[in-house]
């Protein structure tokens, strides 16, 4: 008996255990399967400031999909100036916010946002604000930004967009929640691109 249990711890011992993907890496592949598709969303948070995005028609575009980098323009009526810009890191996931003018220049206000500070999860990753996105904003008189909190969502039926800022500073709570059941038509690419 001995030889044979032996053997098996042998050839137990060759097995390698297969480690599950890292959350980071199932998030950015949940969102790329919906490469080329557009959703229709709606906001769910009632903050004032919001508004203007309540009364207009919410569509995000998952544009274009490489191996490290999701680009979905995200279309507020017939204003196409915003794009998010999802990318995998060495270290977990950034989220930067690519502003741009109607002919493709480059707002003020651009390349803002921030990278995971823990591993999040398959379905959800929040991005405190960086410190390159804190220099442009206390250049631009925008100190109330200094603070935020982005997250995205990912689930079989939804994908979600969503701002906090803490309740001490002014507070503020923005989330846009889309039905990834329903494709839409693609809106026109922003920028003319």
């Amino acid at each position: 008996m001995k030889p044979l249990a032996a053997m098996a711890g042998l050839l137990l011992a060759g097995c390698a255990t297969i480690a599950p993907p890292a959350p980071a890496d199932s998030f950015m592949a949940a969102i790329a399967q919906h490469c080329g598709k557009a959703y229709e969303g709606r906001v769910v948070s009632n903050d004032p400031a919001d508004a203007d995005f309540a009364g207009k028609r919410l569509v995000m575009h998952v544009r274009d999909c490489r191996a490290d980098e999701v680009r979905i323009p995200f279309h507020v009526g017939d204003d196409r100036s915003r794009t998010w810009v999802v990318t995998r890191t060495a270290n977990g996931v950034r989220l930067k916010h690519d502003h741009r003018h109607a002919d493709g220049t480059s707002d003020v206000l651009t390349m803002y946002g921030g990278e995971t500070a823990d591993t999040g999860s398959a379905s959800r990753q929040a991005f405190p604000v960086d410190a390159e996105s804190i220099a442009l904003f206390r250049r631009e008189k925008r100190e109330v930004s200094v603070t935020n909190v982005w997250a995205m969502e990912i689930h079989p039926r939804m994908f979600a967009y969503e701002l906090r800022r803490p309740p001490m500073l002014g507070g503020r709570f923005f989330r846009v929640e889309f039905d990834l059941v329903r494709p839409v038509p693609p809106p026109p690419p922003p920028w003319g691109s």
